[in-house]
């Protein structure tokens, strides 16, 4: 199961329900994907195919929601 955090600007956000306890998001546009860790700060831990400028999008969106990324998480997972 990967519960979808958020669609937008055609990103879909969302997390693994069976992977490490680090949160940490998911994003994936067409056969692009990329990882970004929550904490201890936001930041890339993976590429696969995303340009510099689409990851700054990403990043933009990610601090945006960071609060409701983590809450949805602690839901998830207790």
């Amino acid at each position: 199961m990967s519960p979808t955090f958020l669609y937008e600007k055609g990103y879909r956000f969302f997390t693994w329900s069976k992977e490490e306890e680090r949160k940490h998001i998911h994003v994936v546009k067409g056969n692009k994907q990329c990882k970004f860790w929550l904490e201890p700060k936001i930041e890339m831990a993976d590429n696969d195919g995303f340009k510099q400028f689409e990851l700054n999008e990403i990043l933009k969106i990610i601090t945006k929601n960071e609060t409701e990324f983590k809450d949805k998480w602690n839901k998830h997972f207790r």
